[in-house]
Order: structure tokens, then sequence, then C-alpha cells
């Protein structure tokens, strides 16, 4: 198979994307936590502690969603001028682990989809249990 220099470059748009994304994710979730702590009638229930230790995981998920995206842009790149360099078999490595810390980055943004979701059924068992 035969690796042009614009395949690599046809990444670009899809993780730049991606980034903005994990990064309105982690502006949302700063929010929240500012939120909380603001809040002078914070209760420390069993509710808002598995709220904070959520809130935690997912900060941490997010940090890896964004250093897996940041890391597939510069190998991307890196493989780009590999590939100008006539360096082929090299460039197709770093290319292809490109796409690997690409995967990962969507793998970590789905588990941390899933603990949004976990978030929120904590938080509609809150509303549930004061009637």
């Amino acid at each position: 198979m035969e690796l042009t220099l614009t395949t690599p470059a046809v990444l670009f748009p899809a993780v730049s994307l991606l980034l903005l994304a994990y990064t309105n994710r982690f502006l949302a979730i700063a929010g929240i936590v500012r939120n909380l702590v603001n809040r002078p009638d914070v209760a420390h229930d069993e509710n808002t502690l598995q709220q904070i230790g959520n809130l935690r995981k997912r900060i941490q998920l997010i940090k890896w969603m964004q250093a897996s995206g940041i890391g597939s842009l510069f190998f991307c790149v890196v493989s780009i001028l590999l590939l100008y360099f006539g360096l082929a078999f090299a460039g197709k490595a770093t290319f292809a682990f490109s796409l690997f810390l690409m995967l990962l980055s969507l793998a970590v943004s789905f588990t941390e989809i899933v603990m949004s979701g976990i978030a929120l059924n904590v938080e509609l068992k809150r509303v549930l249990d004061r009637k």
C-alpha cells in the first residue's frame, strides 16, 4: 500500500474537531466543579461525594483524551515529514501509531461519556429520593 503526503493530512480536521470537543467537555466539567465549590449549601452527603469522585475521574479521562489526541496529531505531522523526506516505511509506521493514538483517544472519550451518563443518573436519583 502506498501512503502519500495527503493521507495523513486527512486526519488534521478530525483531530482538530475532536480536540475542540474535548476542550468543551473539560470546560463544562470545570464549570460544574466551580459551581460546586462556590455553593455554601453543599451537603457532604453520599450523593455529593459520588459526584465529586465521578468528576475527578472524568477530569483525568479528559486529560488522557486530550493527550492522546495531541499525540495523534504530533505523530501525524512526523509521519508527513518522514514521507516528505522519502522514508516511506518510517512514515507508514508513524502514521499507524498516530491512528492508534486516535483510537485510544476515542475509546477514552467513550468511557468518559458513559461516566457522564452515570453522573446524570446519580443526580436523577437525588431528585427522586427527595419525594
